[in-house]
């Protein structure tokens, strides 16, 4: 379905968080570190960048070529804060919509989270200009979920596509700032510990370079999804990830905290 493009544009200026590169391996602990030990171990790099707003060009954008992309996506889910029937209903939406859009020949959700301020114990968007996964860290995604058929699956081309939708639209507060993977190398990416208490990930965290190119859509809505190239293992000029953060959006001073789910899920081909 064609997307609404009756919006202006409304380009923006606004503070990104990069990261300083040191020679040593930044570690961000989720939950309470060891004794000693602090939360975050990089240095954080502010910069104020320019965002353009693509509302108007929605069709310029692919994952091939840009490595993200806005769709329209309506979904029967009633609460998205029901994980039961998020898993019931959402997970299958989402897995047709990637079949249908991508090719994909399978596709596996294996994760979502939800975010909202505005909860007592509501998760904030996160403010890190960052990748979700690195070459390393996503083919171990696909062992830790499917095992037994991970090494057969990993001979073929494989990705991870995130599928984030407001719950409640239109998004004004901490939109999504996606930079354009023509604009980058994998040179700018930092690889990164994400330490849980029982396991160590690894993320992609992001140097500042002037050429890096940004969009966002703004007031995005309930059924409009953003689809994210976290990860893709072909190596043959399409874009293989783009790295993305959320971000205070000056043109809404003081709008209610932004509602959104983000599905995370491994595209075979």
């Amino acid at each position: 379905m064609p997307l609404d493009v009756s919006i202006a544009p409304r380009h923006l200026t606004a503070t990104l968080f990069y990261q300083q590169r040191t020679s040593r391996k930044p570690e961000r602990y989720v939950g309470e570190p060891p004794p000693g030990v602090v939360p975050f171990t990089g240095i954080e790099d502010p910069r104020e960048v320019r965002i353009e707003d693509a509302r108007g060009r929605e069709s310029e954008f692919t994952l091939d070529r840009n490595g993200f992309a806005l769709v329209r996506a309506p979904s029967r889910v009633q609460d998205f804060y029901n994980p039961d029937e998020v898993k019931s209903v959402y997970y299958p939406e989402v897995e047709r919509l990637l079949l249908d859009t991508l090719g994909a020949s399978r596709v596996v959700v294996f994760d979502h989270g939800v975010r909202n301020a505005g909860l007592p114990d509501g998760r904030v968007p996160s403010r890190q200009v960052h990748n979700d996964h690195t070459v390393n860290s996503a083919p171990r995604r696909v062992r830790d979920h499917l095992g037994p058929e991970a090494e057969a699956l990993l001979k073929h081309r494989f990705g991870v596509v995130n599928v984030w939708r407001p719950i409640r639209g239109p998004v004004l507060d901490s939109p999504l700032a996606l930079c354009d993977a023509r604009t980058f190398t994998e040179a700018d990416l930092i690889a990164s510990d994400l330490v849980y208490p029982h396991v160590r990930g690894e993320t992609s965290r992001v140097e500042f370079k002037p050429e890096h190119r940004w969009y966002y859509f703004s007031e995005q809505q309930r059924d409009e999804v953003l689809l994210i190239r976290v990860h893709d293992s072909a190596d043959d000029g399409r874009a293989r990830l783009s790295f993305h953060t959320s971000f205070e959006n000056p043109l809404a001073p003081g709008a209610p905290p932004r509602e959104s789910i983000e599905v995370r899920t491994l595209v075979f081909y």
